[in-house]
């Protein structure tokens, strides 16, 4: 499928003038850490930023919270502090969530600026 999906590519590149050719190389698809530095720069960066550092504190409170439960020997501090470490470690895990759905948002943006360009050049032709 990988090499049917790059000799449309191909097929498409040889199809347009070289400004579309350039353009349309720049619409390629970026590596992971590129990715997460796009969500970074959007919009909404800020509110992403925000929740790196709640998710750091709730990381931070679920180690604290760890250390508790081994140095305890109360059934109910026991619960209370399990429970503390599940509840981080879901609070952590729907911000990073979050975070990767951004990443798909911006994939799915990227796909559909390829479709309106192909349109486009086809239209002109």
């Amino acid at each position: 499928m990988k090499s049917e999906l790059e000799r449309i590519d191909e097929l498409i590149k040889q199809a347009l003038s070289e400004e579309e050719a350039a353009f349309y190389e720049e619409l390629d698809e970026p590596n992971l850490f590129e990715k997460l530095g796009e969500v970074f720069k959007g919009k909404l960066g800020w509110i992403v930023i925000m929740m790196n550092i709640v998710s750091l504190a709730a990381l931070s409170f679920a180690v604290y919270f760890a250390i508790q439960l081994f140095n305890t020997d109360d059934t109910n501090m026991l619960i209370k502090f399990s429970l503390g470490i599940i509840f981080c470690a879901l609070m952590v895990s729907m911000l990073k969530l979050y975070v990767w759905q951004q990443m798909d948002k911006n994939d799915i943006l990227r796909e559909l600026k390829k479709i309106e360009f192909r349109i486009s050049a086809l239209s002109n032709r």
